[in-house]
């Protein structure tokens, strides 16, 4: 029994996720192999080559991997599988591309999200924006399966001699999709679902103007700027800093919510957390029932009190 772990990284580093989805592999089953593909990637596939417990590395270094396109990951994956029993990888908006392909080409179902691992047919994850926990039996001959990585802690990236790294040659054919370009945002901040601490607003901070009041607690203490749903969809922020059901899972060790009702699909995306602030003037706000320390007050004074403390 081998679990093929698909590895998401940024051409220069493995994301963190990956070192959490290789904890939920190790208790699965001992014999790891790492898929990295992508194009220039050889840096990468040698530090997947030195995470512990991993007994093989499969690098996949060409163009058509570069942009992680489902048609091209999934017909790779598929022709890797046949020496798979488990087929896994980090929860992302990649792998939520690509994975329900390869799970569709080997004609089994997916096993989305995990939390747990109960054995190696056995998994626990989260359904109705996490307010239930189901227990699913797998009965398919593969397992083709995606992590929630804040449920899992990371992997040591430390081993004593690195594993064999195995070049694969097999270029997929992708005539159906084509990339035409990345809009990314730019920020010297901490990456929002790596970071150790989290500081988010909502639709109680009113406007974008006045969410710099965030912004500025979130720079005092290093920490990442988060948003619910709602400050998102009023245009406060970009939707890549939404954290919930249909943004972001976290699980820092300092969340910080200003302004943040608890709507079940945001208390989906941060309930993990470690330690949970929340600043609210609505005193049964939902929020208050997952905080670990609660203040009623208004945040337009809360926050720059908070500032200027620190």
């Amino acid at each position: 029994m081998t679990t093929l772990l698909v590895a998401e990284h940024n051409v220069i580093a493995l994301a963190p996720s990956t070192l959490s989805a290789l904890t939920a592999a190790h208790q699965i089953g001992h014999d790891v192999h790492v898929l990295v593909a992508g194009k220039n990637i050889v840096s990468v596939a040698d530090a997947a080559a030195g995470l512990s417990g991993v007994s093989k590395v499969v690098c996949a270094d060409a163009d058509c991997y570069e942009h992680t396109l489902a048609e091209s990951m999934g017909d790779l994956i598929v022709q890797l599988s046949e020496h798979y029993s488990h087929i896994i990888a980090p929860s992302n908006s990649d792998s939520k591309d690509f994975m329900p392909r390869v799970a569709a080409l080997l004609d089994v179902g997916q096993v989305s999200d995990i939390c747990a691992v109960l054995s190696a047919d056995q998994f626990k994850r989260p359904i109705y924006a996490g307010n239930a926990i189901a227990t699913v039996t797998v009965l398919d001959h593969k397992k083709v399966i995606t992590v929630r990585a804040s449920s899992f802690d990371k992997a040591s990236q430390q081993n004593d001699q690195a594993c064999v790294i195995e070049r694969v040659d097999y270029v997929a054919d992708n005539t159906v999709s084509h990339w035409q370009s990345d809009d990314i945002t730019e920020s010297v901040r901490p990456d929002l679902v790596g970071a150790s601490r989290i500081v988010s607003g909502g639709r109680g901070v009113g406007s974008g103007e006045s969410f710099a009041l965030v912004e500025a607690l979130a720079d005092r203490l290093g920490a990442a700027v988060g948003a619910s749903r709602a400050a998102v969809d009023a245009g406060f922020v970009s939707n890549d800093l939404q954290v919930g059901q249909t943004g972001k899972i976290v699980a820092p060790d300092l969340y910080m919510a200003f302004g943040i009702s608890g709507a079940i699909q945001h208390l989906a995306g941060m309930k993990d957390s470690k330690v949970i602030v929340a600043v609210n003037k609505d005193e049964d706000a939902p929020i208050f029932q997952v905080a670990d320390y609660g203040l009623v007050g208004d945040l337009f004074t809360v926050l720059p009190e908070m500032t200027s403390k620190l």
